[in-house]
């Protein structure tokens, strides 16, 4: 099957990196087996970013690849040895691209500038080792946090060409040989219907403006219900500034009128919607023919009466296009200073996606619903960015580690306010979403306290003493008993 050379619509999925797991070690060397944590962190896993990149003008590197990942973050070692972070995958995108959740639909960025910036898919953040967890209050912990799974989304990308003015018409009425002769674009140029199949640009250059141009490929009646290609290609004149009617004087079809033609483009342009601001000029063209001077006197009175600018032109002799080039940009002129007026006035807002994984982590806030009457399940459900993350860096097979997830859960207030709810002992609890962990409600008892009344304290240190280590505390004992005789005088020598 052929790959085509221009996509402008993909869906792509984006798969972040893992962050890797903590570690949890006790350094050791002679005569000092057990001389505290020294486990590292876990490094963060990669995320995958779009950025946009000069040169490009299509999507059509993601359709040939429909999945990128990056690579995960390694779990930390001991002897204080971090793991590495994993390496971010950045996707060059053209400018003028539009990213969706293909899943639900909701906007996320549009990225218009080149260097513009969307993190599509956010990085596991890594797991603490034992030697970041040690505190005063636990001087050995026995345990390291787990790596978070790094962030995974089906996307949609929408390429919408930045152009200044977009050119419209029927197919061959001129509008790829308009931008051949007004700028150094070289389009493909036939005639017959639907030459064009993808979206041309050119810049154009008059006077000290410069300014680009798009045409709209495969205009017809019914283009904005899915007929001929027009249905693909109208999002393409959404950011345009002014709209030119290229019509044909010269068509060999029969029905066909200039203002017909007209009124067909209009419609659709209407039937797409949101370009109902947009300066028209109109384009009479082929005026090298023998007949098109006589029919451009016709229309042309019809036309200025709508109230349209109109511009008698050749793309073959070039007659006309000067005119038509200042006219165009005049009106890029014009509109460039009442955008930027506009965004002097009000600031330019900046869309942002929603706070995920790390990003959403410094929200401390919580809910808990009740569910049904227990039976068979749960009885309460919390839910929040922090309770939910804890519990995935939670290694449910350490208790200790468990411990340390039920102190995390009381100081945010966890187990108060299930206890102002009216949550009774032994009630069932799940914290998260579809995946969530459910555990039996101990209000005021620490999750596994008769084995955790030493929390955080590795009692090798203080049971499993070497004989070295052991023969230096007697002699010292020994010494300040004799120490202590000598200062009393009953010592005998």
């Amino acid at each position: 099957m052929a790959i085509p050379s221009f996509v402008d619509r993909v869906k792509l999925t984006v798969q972040a990196g893992n962050g890797g797991h903590g570690c949890a070690s006790v350094h050791r060397e002679k005569f000092k087996p057990l001389g505290g944590p020294d486990g590292g962190n876990g490094g963060d896993g990669g995320s995958v970013i779009l950025r946009v990149t000069e040169n490009l003008n299509s999507l059509v590197e993601y359709h040939r690849q429909s999945v990128r990942r990056a690579t995960n973050g390694q779990p930390g070692r001991g002897d204080h040895q971090h793991g590495a972070k994993g390496e971010d995958v950045v996707l060059a995108v053209p400018a003028g691209t539009v990213v969706s959740d293909a899943t639900t639909g909701e906007h996320l960025a549009d990225l218009v500038a080149v260097g513009d910036e969307f993190v599509a898919a956010v990085g596991g953040k890594g797991g603490l080792g034992n030697e970041a967890l040690a505190s005063a209050a636990r001087k050995a912990p026995g345990f390291a946090l787990l790596g978070e799974e790094g962030e995974s989304r089906l996307i949609q990308m929408e390429l919408k060409v930045l152009a200044d003015v977009g050119l419209v018409g029927f197919p061959s009425a001129g509008k790829s040989s308009l931008i051949a002769a007004i700028s150094r674009a070289r389009p493909k140029i036939a005639d017959y219907p639907f030459t064009t199949l993808v979206p041309n640009l050119g810049v154009v250059v008059a006077g000290d403006v410069t300014y680009t141009v798009a045409d709209v490929p495969g205009l017809i009646e019914g283009a904005s219900q899915g007929k001929g290609l027009g249905f693909d290609f109208l999002r393409h004149i959404e950011r345009c500034q002014a709209i030119v009617h290229v019509i044909d004087l010269g068509t060999w079809e029969p029905g066909r009128e200039p203002l017909g033609d007209l009124d067909v483009i209009e419609g659709e342009l209407a039937a797409h919607g949101g370009l109902e601001d947009r300066v028209r000029l109109v384009a009479l063209n082929k005026m090298d023919l023998p007949d098109a001077p006589e029919l451009a006197a016709m229309v042309r009175p019809d036309l200025e009466e709508r109230g349209l600018r109109v511009f008698e032109i050749s793309t073959k002799t070039g007659e006309g296009l000067n005119e038509l080039k200042f006219a165009m940009a005049d009106i890029v002129t014009a509109r460039r200073a009442l955008i930027a007026e506009e965004e002097s006035d009000e600031p330019r807002p900046v869309l942002r996606p929603k706070p995920v994984g790390r990003a959403a982590a410094s929200d401390d806030s919580f809910t808990i619903a009740k569910k049904g009457d227990g039976e068979g399940g749960f009885l309460w459900r919390v839910r929040g960015a922090k309770p939910e993350r804890w519990i995935r860096q939670t290694d449910f097979n350490n208790a200790e580690a468990v411990g340390y997830l039920a102190d995390r859960l009381n100081r945010l207030g966890v187990e108060e306010e299930l206890l102002r709810l009216g949550a009774q002992e032994g009630d069932a609890v799940a914290i998260g979403g579809e995946d969530a962990v459910i555990f039996d409600f101990r209000p005021q008892i620490e999750a596994g306290a008769e084995i955790l009344a030493r929390r955080g304290e590795d009692q090798r240190l203080e049971t499993e003493r070497p004989a070295a280590t052991r023969r230096r505390r007697i002699d010292a004992e020994y010494h300040a008993w004799r120490a202590e005789q000598e200062g009393r005088g009953d010592h005998e020598g």
